[in-house]
């Protein structure tokens, strides 16, 4: 029998620090939640506008995916390994941070703020070579249908990733449905909707409320407004 958690957008965690406006649908930084810890593999979902000029100042990470993914505005990120690079929204970046690296990340414009996801997942080698990659997606091939924007393997479609897991972005138009596969027995997926309400195996969900659901073989999904939503499909631990 399938297993679900649902998260509501006015239950995440926030902090709101002037040039940082976060949301935190799991515990991270000074907000702690033991029922809110990860979901499966999937550690960190954050929500995060950073006004105009503003950002992160160089910091490390090892042993963790990374996945950042704009939703407006432009992200510039510089590392460790001299790499500078902007994201835009649609594009995906990811890091392995593996045996350690640094990374700063701003916004590259000073007069807008710009909306990103940062999501990070435990990967399944660790102490792996550090290592950055993005790729831009167009907008017309998730329009009613799912793209695929991340994979575990490097010859499949999107960025990847040291983990089995599988990323999709879809924009739906009002009362359209979609059914999604999971890709791998165990697995469980993970849906965060960026804007609009759908309905996921009967469940109604609204703009940044999430969904986890497990013992599961398929998503029957259906879009109760003009709609954004994000699928991440994860082993699941334990």
């Amino acid at each position: 029998m399938s297993q679900s958690v649902l998260h509501r957008a006015d239950t995440r965690g926030h902090a709101n620090h002037g040039w940082l406006n976060s949301y935190h649908t799991f515990s991270f930084a000074n907000y702690h939640n033991p029922e809110r810890m990860h979901f499966g593999v999937l550690r960190v979902l954050n929500d995060d506008t950073v006004a105009g000029g503003m950002g992160f100042g160089k910091h490390p990470h090892d042993n963790m995916e990374i996945i950042s993914i704009p939703l407006s505005g432009d992200l510039e990120h510089q590392d460790t390994t001299g790499r500078q690079a902007v994201i835009r929204e649609g594009d995906v970046q990811v890091m392995s941070a593996g045996t350690g690296l640094a990374h700063s990340e701003k916004n590259h414009n000073p007069d807008q703020e710009v909306k990103f996801l940062q999501i990070w997942v435990f990967p399944n080698k660790r102490n792996v070579a550090p290592r950055y990659a993005q790729q831009s997606f167009r907008a017309e091939d998730r329009h009613n249908k799912l793209q695929q924007v991340l994979s575990p393997s490097p010859d499949d479609e999107g960025v990847w990733i040291h983990q089995d897991a599988w990323f999709h972005l879809t924009d739906l138009d009002a009362g359209v449905s979609l059914d999604y596969t999971l890709k791998q027995a165990g697995n469980g997926v993970y849906a965060f909707v960026l804007e609009g309400d759908v309905t996921i195996n009967g469940q109604a969900l609204h703009r940044r409320d999430g969904f986890g659901l497990w013992e599961v073989d398929a998503l029957a999904i259906k879009a109760d407004s003009t709609a954004r939503l994000l699928l991440m499909e994860v082993p699941m631990l334990g």
